[in-house]
């Protein structure tokens, strides 16, 4: 049970409430916790055993004592009740774009609606559209984003996959049994959300290795159990496979279990065509059987006369070519980044001060860092105003002088109003060393209006950069309609740089955009949207999709330096 976990029962527990109809200060007390549980740079379970749940910023005594209950039994008695009173199948509906909780509770409570096919059902027979207030185009709404709902419910998002993944290896890594141990599959290649996750390793002493494996406190179920392959389900519902072989043999295993099924197949054939046969094995010469092991990857490629080449691109994506010709590029890391120019503060929807993310920020290593609290124009997320964003302007100023070791930039993120058209104006805008502009509302708009939208304020000399350009939520909002064709050329042209958002549940531009972006000579910005200074370590989801887009550091404007930014020489830095 780690922290990931506990958030999420949190905030299952405050969207059955919604569905409830649950008060709204009851609802954002539990959505509250969920975000402070999830922000934590420490294990939850750490401060139970010190009797500090209490002492967390919106935990109470109340959730404070779920939380517990959670840790110490493995559920919450709040939270299976509310489970009785509503089917699974119900909140599963929420996540459809278009119908919110309350939609949800009035078509289960009036129509039975208690599934995605029930819904669909009422959609398409005109029952959903006879419920008061709700009518016939927003059913055809609902109708058509059902369409697009992903069917394979069993994937998870990398964000998820990823801390069970480490919790895993951190487990086993002090057995000195195990010798070599990573991640396979789409984990290794980031891609974006996972199903069953494989463990690679080698030990002498498999048997002991796999019961060490199996009895480990995250195994809920054993599936299978054997010397070379053990599957397991875990306490969250997600099955591992652990494999292990010898050691020489271990570069053949991890790059057959990494994939993708795509690149094998490429790969395959390639080695075929020269008389040799491919498995997790090692190579075999087709007409003397002779098997050769490779002990890592960078062997196994060499033998077929390639470049190594980086998991994050084995998707057939014309990496063997480009392989053989030893052309492959050298790829973005986290290492390369030298600033986040996309963070909140307490001034609009984050956790802490100004003070405390750039000291987070410094802590990283960082050159610069902007602070983009959100416009004030939606209503939500406590946005600024005119008035409060040239406050906060010298607020920045000041810390800037003060905090050393770090350049602390003036910033924004402003609203993409429905014509096109900023929350702030020119005069504000043009006092600011960063802004960048998003779309959060009116995501039902046509495509032709949406785009031209987007143009327009990309054409707008005072921004810099657009944020999470399709407003995508993986697993929970499908992009909003867009011609990406027409938005990379605009950028292209105006020196806008476009973001890839590091959120997990974001993601967004995904590695394919923006490799075509990369294509049509846009510059891109790898941020995390930070609202915690936590959330500035998911800067290595944002820099894998960079990765999968064949992006190198100097595609990606974060890795120059402050004199290289784009209003470096309003801040007295000379330009290079």
């Amino acid at each position: 049970m780690n922290n990931n976990d506990v958030a999420a029962a949190l905030n299952e527990i405050a969207e059955l409430l919604e569905l409830q109809g649950a008060t709204t200060f009851r609802v954002r007390a539990y959505q509250n916790a969920g975000r402070t549980i999830s922000n934590l740079p420490e294990d939850v379970r750490v401060l139970s055993a010190e009797n500090r749940l209490k002492d967390l910023k919106g935990i109470g005594g109340s959730i404070a004592d779920k939380i517990q209950e959670l840790l110490d039994t493995g559920t919450i008695t709040q939270l299976e009740k509310l489970r009785q009173e509503f089917p699974p199948g119900v909140r599963s509906i929420m996540s459809v774009p278009g119908v919110g909780p309350s939609l949800a509770r009035r078509a289960y409570r009036e129509l039975g609606v208690d599934s995605l096919e029930a819904l669909r059902e009422a959609a398409e027979d005109g029952r959903l559209a006879e419920l008061p207030g709700f009518g016939q185009k927003s059913a055809e709404n609902v109708l058509r984003a059902l369409t697009r709902v992903n069917k394979k419910e069993s994937r998870i998002s990398i964000g998820t996959a990823v801390p069970l993944v480490e919790e895993l290896i951190a487990a086993l890594r002090p057995h000195e049994i195990f010798h070599h141990l990573m991640p396979g599959g789409s984990m290794r290649r980031w891609s974006p959300t996972i199903g069953d996750i494989d463990l690679l390793a080698t030990s002498d002493k498999p048997e002991r290795a796999m019961e060490i494996f199996a009895t480990l406190p995250q195994v809920r179920d054993i599936l299978g159990e054997g010397t070379t392959k053990t599957s397991v389900i875990t306490d969250n519902g997600l099955q591992v496979d652990l494999r292990i072989v010898p050691d020489d043999a271990f570069g053949s295993l991890l790059q057959h279990f990494t994939g993708s099924k795509q690149h094998n197949i490429e790969l395959r054939d390639y080695a075929l065509a020269r008389g040799l046969s491919l498995n997790e094995y090692g190579i075999t010469d087709v007409k003397s059987g002779t098997v050769t092991r490779y002990a890592d990857e960078e062997s196994f490629y060499a033998a077929l006369g390639l470049q190594w080449i980086p998991p994050e691109l084995r998707e057939g994506h014309g990496e063997l070519a480009a392989a053989r010709a030893g052309a492959l590029p050298v790829l973005v890391t986290v290492g390369d980044v030298r600033g986040d120019l996309h963070a909140h503060t307490d001034w609009s929807d984050g956790t802490v001060t100004i003070e405390e993310m750039v000291l987070a920020a410094r802590e990283r290593g960082y050159e610069y860092v902007a602070i983009t609290d959100h416009s004030g124009g939606i209503g939500v997320a406590h946005g600024l105003s005119a008035e409060r964003l040239e406050e906060q302007i010298g607020v920045i100023r000041r810390l800037d002088r003060e905090i050393e070791g770090i350049t602390i930039l003036t910033g924004t993120e402003v609203d993409i109003r429905r014509d096109g058209t900023l929350d702030f104006s020119d005069e504000i805008l043009e006092q600011l060393d960063w802004v960048i502009a998003s779309v959060h509302s009116g995501f039902n708009q046509p495509e032709d209006q949406m785009t031209a939208r987007i143009v327009r304020a990309i054409e707008n000399p005072h921004v810099d950069a657009i944020a999470h350009p399709t407003g995508r939520l993986i697993g929970r909002r499908e992009p909003y309609a867009v011609d990406l064709e027409a938005v990379y050329r605009a950028a292209a042209r105006t020196g806008t740089a476009l973001e890839i958002n590091s959120f997990p549940e974001r993601l967004d531009l995904t590695d394919t955009q923006a490799q075509r972006a990369l294509e049509l000579g846009v510059i891109l910005v790898v941020d995390t949207d930070a609202h915690a200074p936590v959330h500035f370590d998911n800067i290595r989801y944002g820099i894998e999709v960079a990765r999968r887009a064949w992006a190198e550091a100097a595609n990606v404007l974060n890795t120059r330096p402050l004199a290289e930014l784009p209003r470096a020489t309003t801040r007295g830095v000379p330009s290079p």
